[in-house]
């Protein structure tokens, strides 16, 4: 059976929950949200979307209060202000649903970004964040400023206290956390320094919602947006956003139309979530997703994050040790997640990436959606192979790996 290790792109296998759950929707449920009567099967499947962002909305640390979300001692995943087990939470109808975090993203900077605004982001982002942000740019819309970051992926913090001291901007958009190498941002510093700025904060979480804590809340974002099918363990076609709803009241709907609710109206409602949701969800897609943070929540945040944490710190000393090694971004296991882009020295890293496929180690070569990442990091224009275990992979499958990594580059090098 192949070795997966390309959890950076999309968490693989999920919990057996999962499919079991979209099954039954599509076999035994399958009715469409708010457009229905109160039958068993509609009322099903209005509890099931509820439930899922009422887990989102705890897991996010989401706006608003709702109180009993819970039972004591339940979830386990929950946003660091509830860690002292209170049982309050966020409100749930400030989670709106989505397809995927790029869209997410969209619906934010598009809605929100008006002209002549100016906007701050990093050097570190996803094309997700760098394609709207350039293309309306090039559209004379806004103006764009990048914080660098260094080889090791950190923003320059100096270079945005100055930044911010020295202008005032509208928006500040930026990731979590590398999806090239794996860099965690020091967040709740950028946060204080962007409240103090009067600056409103968009995160990207797609690499780490679901591994790390976090709260919307607690770090006075103005959107946190989530993607459903990396470390939240759901299928692919789900994210989504929890929104500060005094932000999102000042977001246009990218999309208007049916929302199964206020249909004496023509014009799309103000109330969330119904403002972002038009036309039909990805249902049985947030079926698998609720599935998916019900195991989160009973399988325990620390747990996943202790074990991917050791599978990392393996596979970075076994990295470090290969023979013709250039590895991207830090070389330390402390403040970043389990993501490695790697090259070897004399090897194009899309023949090595095939030559691993071919003996069974799934991996990604390449820029990664992410070419501004990859000039930060020095890998540029030829990108690198990136390595990203996850919760279900094993000791054993990282050294199967590093030697198969060594034995491809000696047998690539030998071909000349």
């Amino acid at each position: 059976m192949p070795v997966y290790l390309n959890n950076a792109a999309t968490s693989w296998p999920k919990p057996e929950t999962v499919p079991v759950a979209m099954t039954a929707f599509l076999t035994s449920g399958g009715a469409n949200l708010a457009r229905g009567t109160s039958s068993n099967r509609d009322l099903k499947t209005l509890n099931a979307v509820l439930d899922c962002r009422v887990r989102l909305s705890t897991l996010l640390g989401g706006y608003g209060g709702f109180r009993g979300c819970f039972p004591a001692g339940k979830p386990a995943l929950r946003a660091p202000e509830l860690q002292s087990g209170s049982s309050e939470c966020g409100n749930p109808l400030n989670v709106t649903f989505c397809s995927n975090i790029t869209e997410a993203l969209n619906i934010v900077l598009k809605g929100y970004l008006r002209q002549g605004m100016s906007v701050l982001t990093s050097s570190m982002e996803h094309n997700a964040v760098m394609r709207p942000l350039r293309t309306l740019e090039r559209d004379g819309v806004i103006r764009l400023t990048l914080i660098p970051s260094g080889t090791d992926g950190l923003m320059d913090l100096k270079s945005l206290q100055d930044t911010l001291a020295s202008e005032r901007f509208d928006l500040m958009v930026m990731a979590h956390a590398s999806n090239v190498c794996g860099t965690i941002q020091p967040v709740e510093e950028i946060a204080g320094m962007c409240g103090k700025a009067g600056v409103p904060l968009v995160l990207d979480t797609a690499q780490t919602a679901g591994v790390l804590p976090l709260s919307a809340k607690s770090l006075g974002l103005a959107a946190l947006c989530f993607t459903g099918h990396k470390s939240l363990l759901g299928p692919q076609g789900t994210g989504g956003i929890v929104w500060n709803p005094e932000f999102a009241a000042q977001v246009t709907p990218l999309i208007t139309g049916g929302t199964g609710s206020y249909s004496h109206l023509e014009f799309q409602p103000d109330d969330l979530p119904d403002r972002f949701e038009s036309g039909t969800p990805n249902l049985p897609g947030i079926t698998g997703l609720n599935a998916a943070l019900t195991w989160l929540e009973e399988e325990g945040m620390e747990k996943i994050l202790l074990r991917e944490r050791a599978l990392g710190s393996h596979l970075l000393e076994g990295l470090l040790a290969t023979e013709g090694m250039e590895l991207a971004g830090m070389h330390e296991i402390d403040g970043r997640l389990p993501v490695f882009p790697v090259n070897i020295r004399g090897l194009d890293n899309a023949i090595l990436a095939n030559r691993l496929s071919l003996m069974g180690f799934e991996t990604r070569p390449g820029l990664h959606c992410a070419p501004s990442a990859h000039r930060s990091l020095g890998t540029f224009p030829q990108g690198a192979l990136r390595v990203s275990p996850g919760y279900f992979n094993t000791l054993q499958d990282i050294d199967d790996f590093l030697n198969a990594l060594s034995e491809a580059a000696r047998e690539l090098k030998k071909e000349g």
